[in-house]
Parts: C-alpha cells; structure tokens; sequence
C-alpha cells in the first residue's frame, strides 16, 4: 500500500511538472505508434477530435490538444497567446522527443499547424489543416497585408476583448448555436460547439481572434519541407473554394487540396470522406 501511495504521489508530482512546463495547452495521449499532434480550431476542445481519435487510436499516439483558454481549460495571461501556444508545442515535441510527428489541425488549429512547421520546418512530418488558411483576413482581397489590418480600429485588441466580455451569459448558448448552424450541418453538433465557446476565456477569444487575423503567413509556408494535405470547405460553389485556397497557399510547394462537400467543421460533416483523405495521405510514401 506505502508503495502505491508513493507511485501515486510521484505520478501527481510529475504531472505538476508538466502543467507548469506547457501551460498554454492540455494534452490528452491516446494509442501507442508514430506521434500525431491534433490541434483544435477557435474556442474548441479537445473533445472535437472524438470521432477522429476513435478512427486512429489504433494506429498512432494520439496526442490531443486543448488549447488555454479554449473550452474550459484554464487560461493564460500573454498579450500573443498563440505565439506562445506555438513555442510551446514545439518545446513539447523536444522535450518529449518525438521523432517527426504529424499534425492536424482544425480553423484556428490549421493556422497553428503551418506556423508550426514554417518555423520548425525540420521537426515536424507530415501535415493536415483542415479548413484553415495562413492569414484569413485577406479572404477574398488577396492585396491585404497584415500591417493594414493593425491599423484598423475594428482590430484593436482591447475593444474586441471588451466586447467578448459585454456579451450576455443569458443566451449565449442559444445565439451561438444558431450562428454555428452555418459552421456544421447537425444542430447537436452546433450546440456543442456553442458550449465549448461559452465555457471559454472571453480575453482568450478577444486576443486570439485579434492575433491570427494580423498574422499573414502566406510568404512563410514557403518554408515548410514536408507534404501538407488542405481539406477545403465548400463556399458557394467547388471553383470558388479551390480559387481562395489555391490563392492562399500559393507559397506552399508541396500541397494538395482536396474540397469537401461539407461546412467549415468537415470532420463532422464529411467523416468517411474525411477518414479517406487522410488515412490515404498518411500512408502514401
């Protein structure tokens, strides 16, 4: 019984450790093989990756993320969150010595993933962004630059954080839902989706939104070594979703973009077709 209450305390003490190493993300590691990092996309949990961990948990070491701030976890006070996310995930795959772990990333996730691999071009495998782009203020105006979106009162930090904080608790779920409704098909999903955005930091949500919107990474892709697979949402028609994402990652040399049939949170829309894309994409040599 000592012994066990020991191996109990070392395991609570090691994991203190590590809590205070990576405070910018929860991780959850599910399966035994080669390393996959999953990445959630804007006020999401880890918890939007179920389905897709249940599909792969079979043949790689899952390690899911949940980003501070996001979805319930506990928030971190940084005026560049996601810089820190960023410098962090790749202090986690170091310290850990992960060899070549691959990525997927949803949204904001997706954006995180190319940051990732454009500044750590050698660390990382293969990677999926799923409905995402390097600098999503110029949707639609490709001229945009991220020194004019700084420059626009609409993007002043603190008054988007205020105005994430004056946003009624009463309600909240119910307004979300209905907005979420143009981001998935099934109205349980939408729901979900709309908690985890209430249970989220409302200065995570104002200073993240404001962070990856004046961050353009169109010129940096250019750095990444290794294949990346874009799966595409469907706009108003395939030709116009495969215009935007070809434009956006222009940069990007070794790419393929495939366009789902499906709104922005593909994986629950599309899953089979999503499972397919992927599990084609990381077999392939």
């Amino acid at each position: 019984m000592k012994k066990l209450i020991l191996l109990a305390l070392v395991l609570l003490a090691a994991l203190n450790v590590f809590s205070q190493q990576h405070p910018s993300f929860e991780v959850n590691v599910i399966g035994k093989g080669q390393p996959v990092i999953l990445i959630p996309g804007y006020s999401c949990s880890g918890e939007v990756w179920n389905e897709t961990v249940a599909h792969f948990k079979d043949q790689y070491q899952l390690h899911v993320l949940t980003l501070a701030g996001f979805g319930g976890a506990k928030p971190i006070q940084n005026d560049e969150i996601l810089k820190t996310v960023r410098d962090e995930i790749i202090r986690y795959v170091k310290d850990h010595k992960m060899k070549k772990p691959m990525l997927i990333g949803h949204s904001l996730g997706a954006f995180m993933t190319l940051w990732l691999q454009s500044t750590e071009p050698d660390l990382f495998g293969k990677s999926v962004c799923v409905d995402g782009l390097p600098f999503v203020s110029a949707i639609g105006k490709p001229e945009t630059t991220a020194e004019a979106v700084k420059a626009n009162p609409q993007f002043n930090k603190e008054a988007v954080i205020q105005n994430f904080k004056a946003l009624p608790s009463e309600g909240y779920v119910k307004n979300m839902t209905k907005a979420m409704l143009y981001q998935v098909n099934d109205s349980l999903r939408a729901k979900q989706i709309a908690e985890w955005s209430y249970k989220s930091d409302r200065t995570t949500l104002g200073s993240t939104i404001v962070e990856m919107s004046t961050t353009d990474l169109r010129q940096e892709i250019s750095k990444i070594k290794t294949p990346v697979l874009v799966l595409a949402s469907l706009w108003e028609t395939k030709e116009a979703s495969e215009k935007e994402y070809t434009s956006q990652y222009a940069g990007l040399k070794n790419k393929t973009i495939k366009v789902a049939d499906a709104k922005h949170f593909i994986m629950y829309d599309q899953p089979e077709w999503f499972y397919t894309q992927i599990d084609a994409f990381f077999n392939q040599k």
